[in-house]
């Protein structure tokens, strides 16, 4: 394995963005629900695992199957493995440090500042125009958790 790998910036990014935005809309869906921490913190730490663990395996598989070797497509999946469950963790500690009525919009700040973040690195990384890049990454995000926000809504309305 080179360690040009260590410093390639998409083993690190390919699954976060995908990572803040189910956290974030995870933490703003069940908060809307009216969910206690307990429920919340299970959700998070069932998606740090099941989804970052199936992420994994679904790079791994794909890497395979584009002939890179032994060696890459595993370290890729463990490269890819650890930054999503950082990533999780990072809000599993929001919702141990506040209240859920202030976890949420902490979620919120802290997964579009994350957002900006991955999409900067990206742009810089690529020579990109920034501004629309990021605009346009963290548009989706704000949509996919105001639809989370929308979920929670109703089901605490109707159930």
């Amino acid at each position: 394995m080179k360690r040009s790998e260590f410093r390639k910036l998409a083993n690190y990014t390919f699954g976060s963005s995908a990572a803040v935005i189910t956290n974030a809309s995870l933490i703003v869906g069940l908060g809307s629900a009216g969910a206690t921490k307990a429920p919340i913190l299970g959700s998070l730490l069932t998606f740090a695992l099941a989804d970052n663990i199936s992420d994994s395996l679904a790079i791994h598989l794909y890497k395979e199957s584009d002939e890179a070797g032994r060696a890459l497509p595993f370290f890729t999946a463990v490269l890819n493995f650890f930054a999503r469950l950082l990533t999780s963790l990072s809000f599993v500690v929001i919702v141990l440090v506040f209240s859920v009525p202030d976890a949420v919009p902490v979620a919120i700040v802290w997964g579009l500042f994350l957002m900006i973040l991955v999409s900067y690195l990206i742009t810089k990384k690529r020579s990109q125009g920034t501004l629309v890049e990021i605009i346009k990454h963290v548009l989706v995000a704000v949509i996919v958790i105001a639809l989370s926000r929308l979920v929670g809504t109703l089901i605490s309305e109707h159930f």
